[in-house]
């Protein structure tokens, strides 16, 4: 909304017009654990060989060999497929608008498209997703002017198989997101059920995303699975980002896809989407692996300190987590998370309250896994403000 008394153009949109700005939670002098980001900073040495390498790069220059340099860098390192591609974006907020304006339909494609056999392309575009899930999905769609079906996942917050095959049948979606783990609720979804559900995709013409955010915490990649079932997976993304690896601030987000796929999708990428800055902080984060996967081998064990240490307490339910985040219910009153919330950022500790994101998260809290002295203190600050 307008901070003055200032009259809009008439022509933004009225839904723009009622929404709200995204803001960053203020986190000065708070342990920060609500944004799922790897809380450890480069080691001294570290900074100084990656400042030196930027300092060095022809920032006058738009960006050219780098990208290239660092696609070839992530497909080696990842052990991609031989025949799937890379595409960049800053970020994977990014990646998700390329894949839906790849299938998004024009005014006149929709007139065009009349006959028998094309009946789904007669009606807009559809992304369809489990919920609760990244709320980046359903934004998007909106946004673009695209269906949005969220089909709701079990109690327990693994995916209903069933009613996701239904919906898959119903609507005949173009983009079916499926993060892996999930995001807010760190679920590592059923691989079976991930196959059916990805065959049925195919059947109706669509692609399937598998959202790998936070890989780096999981026990298994879908990776994997396209390369002992390249032909039932050839309409599969997967998509990844360095954000939760180390690199939040880089802004970098990548995708693997097959070869003639990601074609298509990158004839809707910005040019030059991905700055130089951002290639060289990945590439070298590549040379580093090592250093960031003992970072992420601390967070799995720090997760799992967490976990059996909540499940102990009484007011809470904690959910069984893959990423670097761990989802719980406060089992008191309606309110118990909000005065939580509060009472921990009291204590200096910032957390994140989902209890309004969907209905199945009343009453939730996911925290972040941060460095076992941040992971003490917000275990305390917890305990006391139930």
């Amino acid at each position: 909304m307008s901070s003055s008394n200032t009259p809009l153009p008439a022509c933004i949109r009225p839904d723009i017009r009622a929404m709200r700005a995204y803001t960053v939670a203020q986190a000065s002098g708070l342990i920060k654990l609500d944004a799922m980001e790897n809380p450890y900073p480069l080691a001294p040495q570290l900074q100084a060989a990656l400042g030196q390498r930027l300092a060095q790069l022809a920032i006058n220059r738009y960006p050219g060999a780098e990208t290239e340099t660092l696609k070839q860098a992530l497909t080696a390192h990842y052990q991609a497929p031989a025949d799937y591609e890379v595409i960049l974006g800053n970020g994977s907020d990014e990646l998700i608008t390329l894949l839906a304006l790849t299938v998004l339909k024009t005014a006149p494609a929709l007139l065009l498209e009349q006959t028998q056999e094309s009946t789904r392309h007669a009606q807009p575009a559809t992304i369809l997703a489990p919920q609760p899930s990244f709320v980046m999905y359903q934004f998007t769609a909106q946004l673009l002017g695209l269906q949005f079906v969220g089909v709701p996942l079990q109690e327990d917050f693994q995916l209903d198989e069933a009613a996701m095959l239904q919906a898959i049948a119903q609507h005949r979606p173009e983009l079916v997101f499926l993060a892996y783990p999930n995001n807010p609720t760190g679920t590592q979804w059923n691989a079976a059920s991930m196959r059916r559900i990805i065959a049925v995709v195919a059947q109706y013409g669509g692609i399937a995303v598998v959202d790998e955010a936070y890989q780096p915490f999981a026990s298994a990649t879908w990776l994997d699975e396209i390369k002992v079932q390249p032909q039932a997976n050839a309409h599969v993304v997967v998509m990844r980002t360095m954000s939760k690896l180390g690199l939040a601030g880089a802004r970098l987000g990548y995708l693997f896809a097959q070869q003639a796929l990601a074609q298509e999708i990158d004839k809707v990428r910005p040019p030059y989407n991905v700055s130089v800055l951002n290639s060289a902080c990945a590439l070298f984060a590549l040379e580093n692996a090592s250093v960031f996967a003992e970072q992420a081998a601390t967070i799995r064990a720090e997760r799992s300190r967490i976990e059996a240490d909540l499940q102990q307490h009484p007011q809470l339910q904690v959910y069984p987590s893959q990423g670097n985040m761990i989802l719980v219910r406060c089992l008191g009153a309606p309110e118990q998370a909000a005065q939580a919330h509060a009472g921990m950022q009291a204590r200096g500790v910032l957390v994140k309250n989902v209890s309004t994101m969907h209905p199945m998260l009343a009453n939730c809290l996911r925290l972040t896994v941060g460095t076992p002295q941040e992971n003490t203190a917000m275990l305390a600050a917890l305990k006391e403000s139930l």
